[in-house]
């Protein structure tokens, strides 16, 4: 993959260069330049810097506060130790830029660490055996969350009836891991006034049997009927949440995260930003419903700095494959009743893209659909040609099924296809039966998008799928699902290199939050973001790169993890 606007210092910058310039004699030789003295070395070190070409990697860094003083030779950067510069041997191993999660609901999956897990219940008894268990402990307190999958399970989908039994007085309200789907039980369904005669809103469905009775699962905007009635948590758990979701995000080099998350997530992290405690930097979108708050917000208080941002508004289009609520051109094949459905009145959408984007907002919008990706390339062409605005980069969250012409267009418009690869081998299990063999040769074309010239963005959806950046490099590289069932990749001319790989998760997610010049590569000038892995990526069996831990995550020139030997 080619950065054409990767900048010119990367073409060949050295330590030579950095002191020559300071002194301003390019003829004297380098024992007797003045000394520049580092706050911190790291030496002996495999150091992938990011860069192409000659200065890709080097062997030591040089931190001076909060950014890079260097990045070259062992030689040239222990030229830059005094008396007081701390010095950390790397024994070796790879050093890589800090990893930028492009796509993340960080407070809500905090959130959800400390509720029910249902990720792994693959039968319908432990799934009914751990929500009757949980009410049996915490009797009448809401149980919510949950990230069941019921394709573990063979697909049936859970109803009320499943656990009515067992919550009598027990609110339940489940979500499926990808958050477009929930199961509700009766108790919760007469909180949120839900019977048999209730309609489905718009952008949602109410699931009823053949008998025309609720099942108690609701899909994407029917699900906004029982969320109202469900007690907001305290800002004391949410506090203790954010704090413990960012260890969790250091242990695993995660230096960043773009956070889709609701308006008062914004608070939150201001919260910790202000008492210090914020240790990982954050780019925070809000709703798209909420860009006028979100603007006068930032008349009032700029737009953040290097550790907290903001400035960008999400929205939606459509829903998800496993839901089958993905809007898509034809008939899914497993449910020919249905093509998906769009989450938002599509004139309203178009005009909150058109005003965020008059408002100087940087633009994210979910589709995964083709006819939903289709729409939103061809809306924000719309805008583009009657914008002032100049550098919008605005993104496709997901742009999971393409058709073969989107995606020349991405490259086209500029359009950043903000994926997540991990998802790849997860639907991978299951993609083909709902939209058969045809469509899935476009899904997740990791591939073509980068040979098209896309700035192709990753992350993970936490908590739909791990914050992990290696499982999600071992995902794009490999593609192998997570049944095991593809050992040679499903659709695997969509594969992509270690190094793609790798300069996705940080120069080009760097990009999608305008911090290229600032974030995404080792050099000089450049935040000191870098993580130390225990194993060369390069050097192993793409299979094996999912068994790579992180040993060191370091944020502004500061150790913020380091792994317990």
């Amino acid at each position: 993959m080619k950065n054409k606007r990767l900048p010119l210092l990367l073409a060949g910058y050295s330590l030579i260069l950095l002191l020559v310039t300071a002194c301003g004699k390019e003829e004297q030789p380098l024992a007797e330049l003045p000394l520049v003295v580092a706050d911190k070395v790291y030496l002996n070190g495999r150091i992938w810097t990011g860069a192409e070409g000659a200065a890709e990697f080097a062997e030591a860094l040089a931190i001076e506060g909060d950014t890079f003083l260097a990045v070259g030779g062992n030689e040239e950067i222990q030229r830059m130790i005094g008396t007081d510069t701390e010095q950390v041997d790397l024994g070796g191993k790879l050093v890589v830029p800090g990893f930028i999660d492009n796509h993340t609901h960080f407070i809500l999956s905090a959130l959800a660490m400390q509720r029910i897990n249902l990720r792994d219940a693959d039968t319908p008894e432990e799934f009914s055996r751990r929500i009757a268990e949980q009410a049996n402990a915490h009797p009448g307190e809401w149980i919510i969350e949950g990230s069941w999958d019921h394709e573990l399970w063979g697909g049936d989908l859970p109803t009320r009836q499943w656990i009515d039994e067992q919550t009598p007085d027990t609110p339940v309200f489940v979500l499926r891991l990808d958050r477009h789907m929930a199961l509700a039980n009766s108790a919760a369904l007469r909180l949120a006034g839900i019977d048999d005669e209730t309609e489905s809103p718009e952008g949602g469905a109410i699931i009823r049997d053949e008998q025309g009775q609720i099942t108690g699962l609701l899909k994407d905007g029917a699900m906004q009927l029982v969320e109202r009635v469900i007690p907001p948590p305290t800002e004391e758990q949410v506090d203790a949440a954010l704090a413990a979701a960012s260890e969790l995000a250091l242990s695993k080099g995660v230096t960043q995260v773009h956070d889709m998350g609701e308006w008062g997530h914004l608070q939150a992290f201001q919260r910790a930003r202000n008492s210090g405690s914020l240790r990982l930097r954050v780019y925070e979108f809000a709703p798209i419903d909420h860009q006028v708050e979100l603007s006068d917000y930032i008349a009032a208080h700029g737009r953040g700095d290097d550790w907290l941002r903001w400035g960008g508004v999400k929205g939606f289009v459509d829903g998800s494959l496993g839901s089958t609520t993905a809007w898509f051109s034809e008939a899914y094949t497993d449910a020919p009743e249905t093509s998906g459905l769009t989450m938002t009145d599509l004139d309203v959408l178009a005009g909150q893209i058109t005003a965020a984007d008059k408002a100087g907002l940087q633009v994210a919008v979910h589709a995964i659909g083709d006819r939903a990706n289709d729409w939103l390339l061809d809306t924000f062409a719309n805008v583009m040609e009657t914008s002032a605005a100049g550098d919008q980069r605005f993104r496709i969250e997901h742009a999971q099924h393409l058709t073969a012409e989107s995606i020349p267009r991405f490259a086209r418009l500029g359009v950043i296809p903000a994926m997540q690869p991990y998802h790849a081998i997860d639907d991978g299990r299951w993609a083909e039966k709902r939209i058969g063999p045809e469509r899935i040769k476009t899904t997740y074309a990791f591939k073509s998008l980068l040979d098209a010239g896309a700035w192709l963005s990753f992350g993970s959806d936490w908590a739909v799928a791990p914050i992990d950046p290696l499982v999600g490099i071992y995902a794009a590289v490999t593609r192998r699902t997570i049944d095991d069932m593809n050992p040679d990749g499903w659709v695997p001319k969509q594969k992509i290199s270690v190094a793609d790989a790798l300069r996705v998760y940080t120069y080009n997610n760097a990009y999608a939050g305008f911090q290229e010049d600032r974030l995404g590569i080792l050099a000089p000038g450049f935040l000191a973001d870098f993580v130390v892995l225990s194993d060369d990526v390069f050097e192993l069996d793409p299979v094996e790169i999912q068994h790579v831990t992180v040993q060191r995550t370091v944020v502004a020139g500061q150790d913020v993890y380091t792994a317990s030997l």
